[in-house]
Order: C-alpha cells, then sequence, then structure tokens
C-alpha cells in the first residue's frame, strides 16, 4: 500500500479544518495519506484498535454482524469525520468493524499517537467530541428513516449524502453497498437504482452512480437527509453543499 507524509491540507477532512493550528500541526508530522481501496478492512469487530483515519474522499461503512453471519451497516463516515471513535471515548476495542465501502484517499496515525494528542489538547477533545455526538445522531435518525420511509426516499438520502464526500459527480456504489445500507435485497436497490435513472437524476453503471441532478435528488428525499446535515452543522459550522 502506497502511503505518504506530504503534508496534510485541513480542507480536505472537516475535522482537520476545525483543529486549531497548535493542535493541527503537531498531528501532521504522524499523518500518513493512503488509498482506501474497496472493502479494505480499518479496524475489526472486538479487535485492538491500531490507527484512526481522517477520510478525505471515499466512505467507510460501521457494520454490525450477528451470530450468523449476516452483516447490517449501521452509519457510515466521509470526509467529515474520524474512524476511531472508540479511541476518542477512551476505549481501544468495539463490537463493530469498520471497513471501505466507497473507495478513496485518507489519512491515518497510530492510534496511540492521537490518544496522546487528544489527552494534551482540550480543543481537540471538544471538536471530535461534537462529532462522536452528530455521528451518534446520525445513526439515530438513520434507524427512523429505516421504519417510516420508502426504499426510494432511502436510496436519494444515501446518494446524496456519498456525493457529499467524494470531490466528483462520478462515483462507485455497489449493489451491494446499497443493499445493506438501505437493509434490502439486491433486487429492491436495481427497482430503485432503476427509477431514478428513469427519472433523469442519476445514472448507474456498472456499480458507477453518476448525479445528473442534484437538486431532483434533494427534492425526493425524505427529510432525514437535511435533518442530519443540519445537525452537522450545528455542531461543526456550516458547510455549502455542493450543487450540480
Amino acid at each position: 500500500m502506497a502511503v505518504s507524509r506530504k503534508r496534510a491540507d485541513p480542507r480536505n477532512n472537516r475535522l482537520l479544518g476545525l483543529l486549531q493550528r497548535k493542535d493541527h500541526d503537531r498531528l501532521s508530522p504522524h499523518l500518513q495519506r493512503i488509498p482506501l481501496t474497496y472493502r479494505q478492512s480499518l479496524y475489526s469487530a472486538h479487535d485492538a484498535i491500531g490507527f484512526i483515519y481522517f477520510i478525505e474522499t471515499g466512505v467507510g461503512s460501521l457494520v454490525n454482524t450477528m451470530a450468523n453471519g449476516q452483516a447490517a451497516e449501521v452509519g457510515t463516515i466521509g470526509n467529515e469525520g474520524v474512524v476511531g471513535l472508540p479511541i476518542v471515548l477512551g476505549d481501544d476495542t468495539a463490537p463493530t468493524s469498520v471497513y471501505v465501502q466507497v473507495p478513496g484517499v485518507g489519512l491515518r496515525m497510530k492510534a496511540e499517537v492521537f490518544k496522546r494528542e487528544l489527552a494534551r489538547s482540550g480543543s481537540m477533545r471538544d471538536v471530535m467530541l461534537r462529532y462522536t455526538h452528530a455521528f451518534f445522531n446520525q445513526v439515530a435518525q438513520s434507524a427512523a428513516c429505516n421504519h417510516f420511509h420508502t426504499l426510494e426516499q432511502r436510496c436519494c438520502r444515501w446518494l446524496l449524502m456519498t456525493h457529499d464526500r467524494m470531490q466528483s459527480d462520478e462515483f462507485l456504489l455497489t449493489q451491494e453497498f446499497l443493499a445493506m445500507m438501505l437493509g434490502v435485497q439486491r433486487t429492491g436497490v436495481s427497482a430503485a437504482a432503476g427509477a431514478l435513472q428513469r427519472a433523469g437524476l442519476i445514472r448507474y453503471l456498472r456499480g458507477t452512480v453518476t448525479m445528473l441532478n442534484r437538486r431532483g435528488l434533494e427534492r425526493k428525499s425524505c427529510e432525514c437527509y437535511r435533518v442530519s446535515k443540519l445537525e452537522f452543522d450545528r455542531l461543526l459550522g456550516a458547510r455549502p453543499i455542493a450543487v450540480t
């Protein structure tokens, strides 16, 4: 895996951009820029978390696996956050796993170094705890969304969230990932994506999504996308939404 010590650009990750200059300068020498490849494990359930990741592009999926081997996606992390929240909360293991579902690029650092720097800086802890609150609000909103809203509305929401985390209108999004996010079979994903494609909102071909009409997707989505975004902006500061 190729790594780079190129200085981190705080504009590429929302949390790094919120840190005070002194905090960012202490983290920067320890950050390695690495490619995030499809299905790459970022940490595994019940194993010690060795690294934390500030995602710049791409999406990490927080997954809970049942005793029978079935897995459900319960949360996602992109360039608004960090992978490794148990470290922020004083633990080094979790009953869930995180792996890459949408490829991209991220900044990795050793968990023990991050833990040490977190202990040194109250301002850094404040930023990380605000993100933790926003993330768990996202998880709660997703649970309610899955209960109350249609498959097509939920599909719009996840497409919008993924688009926010990329630097392109075209990105890889497999049917497997969409099915896990939406809690449906792949046939349901095909039906929902097909309806959005016929409406001229997206193009979906061989696992690649091209955003054609973002405003149209926002109109078709349920309120959960906007609610989650407003909550992130309330806790972390507003960031403009890209419009195509």
